[in-house]
């Protein structure tokens, strides 16, 4: 069964090491069998919702997931990111 990560930025401190991030976990997350479907700023939003940057990865399964986060490629965009955002990341069995 497919697994979603799904990543909300809640508030950027520091864009450049946002952005280091991103050129690290690119790579990582694809190279673990992710699919970026979603990345940036809602185009509407409704019941609350918040404008917030998200980001959606598709995997092959929640054990994928865990692993493609838990893997050294992806541990090292963590470091580079470190107090640079705050997120909101949770991975969602696919239904």
């Amino acid at each position: 069964m497919s697994a979603y990560w799904i990543c909300i930025y809640k508030a950027v401190h520091d864009p450049d090491k946002v952005a280091a991030y991103a050129e690290l976990a690119g790579p990582a997350l694809r190279g673990a069998g992710g699919t970026f479907l979603a990345r940036g700023v809602p185009e509407a939003t409704f019941e609350k919702g918040e404008a917030t940057r998200t980001v959606v990865i598709e995997f092959e399964s929640v054990d994928a997931a865990v692993a493609a986060h838990d893997s050294a490629g992806y541990q090292e965009a963590l470091r580079a990111l470190g107090d640079g955002a705050e997120r909101d990341m949770r991975i969602v069995p696919g239904a």
